[in-house]
């Protein structure tokens, strides 16, 4: 081997080793990633789907979407996840779903009894959008974690979590039941679930943002977010509520002092720091990329985008430069004919920020 092949072979080793350095020390703020929407959802079956859509079509065709398993969605390179949790105090609140009785199901519901255990449930619609992939949240984590210990270098993965519950029959026509209303207690003991099924060393709280700075919000505008070499085998928790959900979250924990999640919160606020703005065409949201705000947006909704093969919306999410876009398009539909499918140049899931230098 001459010097100057020799010379050439050694610089083709390097170089990977070179970016992976230079993207190690990167912000993970500067990172834009996609991700999926009710990432847990199974398809509601056909028969139960066509009982129901005689009650509300347009309803129904929004529900018309399915996701892969967790893991699996991980494997393809996805880095945003969503899972909706319900509190059940006492088990079995959701173990006999209304459905069930409405057609005749394809397969068996929780043939291991998991919705008869009390503790928090996975899944979208009480009654009629039951089935999941993960039905409890200790399952959801198990899988998350056992994931993360195959994979321990992995990018960040942000996780939207809404705590479903409260409300009334009220505007309930047909009559599904009613969640359970989550209390104080219910919002510890979701952190204590967390802490417990993925590990302190999995999980980047706003403890970990904050620092030495009297708010978060101050750290991430003033020394902004950890590089993304800090932040591998971790995962990142928002809890998208407001109001009286999001304020008794925060209660007694200013600047969500020992709290594991972080908030959807208003800029201005002393938790601002994660920001769902769920409107990707909002011309605002660049300009709170570049403060230092990690933002999440969405590149479809309801089935829309996907039916009409509407690419705005993600092309608009993409350019404003949130840093997390969920979709339920990462692979084309089984439920329509459509070539609508999200994901960034060359069909990866993470790239640098547009926003930023490169």
């Amino acid at each position: 081997m001459t010097l100057q092949s020799a010379s050439l072979f050694l610089l083709g080793l390097l170089l990977p080793i070179l970016g992976r350095a230079q993207d190690d020390q990167r912000p993970i703020n500067q990172l834009q990633v996609i991700g999926s929407h009710n990432s847990y959802k199974q398809a509601i079956e056909p028969a139960l789907f066509k009982v129901l859509e005689g009650y509300d079509r347009e309803k129904m065709q929004g529900l018309a979407y399915e996701h892969i398993p967790i893991p699996e969605q991980l494997d393809r390179g996805l880095r945003n996840l969503e899972i909706d949790v319900y509190a059940d105090t006492q088990g079995g609140k959701y173990a006999h779903p209304k459905g069930l009785t409405m057609a005749p199901p394809d397969k068996p519901y929780d043939p291991e009894g998991l919705m008869q255990q009390p503790g928090f449930k996975v899944f979208h619609v009480p009654d009629i959008d039951f089935r999941s992939s993960c039905l409890t949240l200790d399952l959801c984590l198990s899988q998350l974690k056992r994931w993360s210990d195959a994979h321990p270098n992995h990018t960040p993965v942000f996780i939207t979590l809404e705590a479903k519950g409260g409300g009334t029959s009220t505007g309930n026509p047909w009559g599904l039941t009613v969640p359970e209303a989550f209390t104080e207690a219910m919002f510890d003991e979701l952190d204590r679930v967390l802490r417990q099924g993925l590990g302190e060393e999995k999980l980047m709280t706003p403890d970990d943002v904050r620092g030495r700075h009297k708010t978060l919000e101050q750290a991430v505008l003033k020394d902004g977010w950890p590089t993304l070499q800090s932040a591998r085998g971790k995962f990142l928790f928002v809890l998208d509520d407001t109001g009286e959900k999001r304020a008794m979250y925060i209660k007694n924990h200013p600047s969500l002092k020992g709290r594991v999640l972080f908030v959807n919160a208003e800029p201005g606020t002393p938790e601002a720091a994660i920001l769902i703005r769920n409107n990707p065409q909002d011309a605002t949201l660049p300009d709170l990329v570049r403060r230092g705000y990690i933002i999440r947006t969405r590149a479809d909704a309801d089935t829309r985008q996907a039916r009409t093969n509407d690419y705005s919306h993600f092309r608009a999410a993409a350019d404003s430069g949130a840093q997390i876009i969920t979709t339920d398009y990462y692979q084309e539909s089984s439920f329509f004919d459509s070539p609508y499918r999200v994901a960034f140049e060359g069909g990866v899931y993470v790239r640098p920020n547009p926003l930023f230098p490169q």
